[in-house]
């Protein structure tokens, strides 16, 4: 089809009218940041650095004010010895909170189990690792009689854990009969209870293995919630838990 002198005509006025605009294109400049913004966006995109960051400091603030005693290798070693058992119950605390959930549990169930274990093998004579077996598999039991009650029957998890953890501390008292066993009792009839107690030296500070095994717990977990699907299906539960049901995770078995 031929085109009419009227829109030859119209065409000519709109590419006239397209000489007097602006021909520049979009350009995004990468603005240059100052050190207070590289330092915002970094703890932005790394929010679980905040705690890290305030820790190093707590730490130079107490090695000024202790002296130079503070920061020798003993000194340190004998903090990571006193903070390893609550270093552990907070990494295995860590899982239940980012599904947003809580678990006031967790010390008791460790203590009624260290009890059972010593019950075991100091009083009935079980050999101690059969004992160690046995209360690991209790731990397991009372998580999961946790996570029933929370997924199954629908119970909040603070209620929940409230409500188990007053039911361990008694069986911890009923069990013991509110008595510890002595050091000496263990060497001579379970010492293997006591393996994770014991210390190397290296180089001036006594690394205990309850310390090596604490560290090697944040390893491990580290790696499970950044490099595996089931890590993520954690992250994805706490953040949002019917958006993970409808994406196709099995938030109740995870949880």
């Amino acid at each position: 089809m031929s085109e009419t002198p009227k829109s030859s005509r119209q065409k000519q006025e709109f590419e006239h009218a397209l000489d007097s605009s602006d021909s520049n294109v979009a350009q995004f400049e990468h603005k240059h940041r100052s050190l207070f913004d590289s330092v915002q966006h970094f703890l932005h995109g790394n929010p679980t650095m905040v705690p890290v960051i305030v820790l190093i400091f707590s730490i130079i603030i107490f090695g000024f004010v202790a002296g130079s005693k503070f920061f020798s290798p003993f000194n340190l070693s004998l903090i990571m010895q006193q903070v390893s058992i609550i270093g552990i119950l907070a990494a295995a605390q860590s899982l239940v909170i980012l599904t947003a959930g809580i678990d006031l549990s967790v010390g008791a169930i460790m203590v009624l189990m260290s009890v059972i274990m010593g019950q075991l093998a100091v009083t009935i004579g079980i050999p101690a690792p059969i004992a160690i077996v046995i209360g690991c598999i209790g731990g397991i039991c009372a998580g999961a009689l946790n996570g029933f009650l929370v997924t199954r029957i629908k119970l909040p998890p603070f209620i929940v854990t409230l409500g188990t953890w007053n039911i361990f501390f008694a069986l911890n008292l009923w069990l013991s009969g509110a008595q510890s066993i002595r050091s000496q009792t263990l060497d001579e009839i379970a010492p293997l209870l006591k393996f994770f107690g014991e210390s190397i030296a290296l180089g001036g500070a006594r690394i205990t293995y309850g310390s090596i095994l604490m560290l090697v717990i944040f390893g491990v977990l580290w790696y499970i919630l950044n490099h595996t699907s089931w890590g993520r299906h954690v992250y994805a539960i706490g953040d949002d838990k019917e958006a993970a049901e409808l994406s196709g995770i099995r938030t109740n078995r995870t949880l």
